[in-house]
């Protein structure tokens, strides 16, 4: 499946896959037996640690979703690592309207993190950014609301954890699959890295490597 850009797209995939598994549209009620999906989602995204330079494969064991849609629905608290987003919020000094207040962290499933990682993979906390270039602290004429945004999302410690790595989808899958009973993660590879000053503008002739080993591990 491809989704489009972003987790308003995500927003739109899950909810109509969900629908297509589990609701009877003769009846246009809910089907007696719950069929549980298992979703993959492979990308390309932005490295933000030393350890993460272009080629490197990151599995998203957590997600920071900047863009809010988990907060429409509810049990959005029972599913989500309140600690560590007061946490996250603490360190970014984010109060008001400032940037995202109100992010929301979230885990994907570790059974299929297990079985998609043989440790050849980066495990991280990925943010899921509601923008390409503000929320990712990209600057061309408009000034950023957070200038020092970036520094501080890389400098960022919570029990043994840093993020390592921005893109535009995680979040949203990983959590909506979490409310719905279904399991799903995101691997990307990493084609910037701004820390490290890299680049690889021809990562479309290398993904093939990821989808390839993805496959043939789900």
């Amino acid at each position: 499946v491809s989704t489009g850009i972003g987790c308003d797209n995500i927003d739109i995939v899950m909810n109509e896959l969900d629908a297509l598994a589990n609701i009877d549209f003769t009846t246009r009620e809910e089907k007696e037996t719950f069929r549980q999906l298992e979703l993959v989602r492979i990308g390309t995204c932005g490295g933000l640690q030393p350890n993460t330079p272009v080629g490197t494969f990151i599995c998203s064991e957590k997600s920071i979703g900047f863009d809010g849609l988990l907060n429409f629905y509810a049990g959005r608290n029972e599913t989500c690592d309140l600690e560590f987003e007061n946490a996250f919020l603490a360190h970014m000094g984010w109060k008001g309207n400032l940037c995202a207040p109100a992010p929301y962290v979230i885990d994907a499933n570790q059974e299929l993190i297990n079985r998609i990682d043989h440790g050849d993979m980066v495990r991280g906390v990925t943010i899921a950014a509601g923008g390409f270039f503000g929320p990712q602290g990209r600057e061309l004429r408009i000034p950023l609301a957070d200038p020092n945004q970036n520094q501080k999302i890389e400098n960022f410690t919570y029990k043994g954890y840093k993020i390592t790595n921005f893109e535009m989808e995680s979040s949203a899958l990983a959590g909506l699959s979490k409310l719905m009973g279904h399991k799903a993660m995101t691997v990307c590879m990493v084609i910037a890295n701004r820390l490290i000053k890299e680049a690889n503008t021809g990562y479309k002739n290398t993904i093939d490597t990821l989808i390839e080993t993805v496959l043939n591990r789900i």
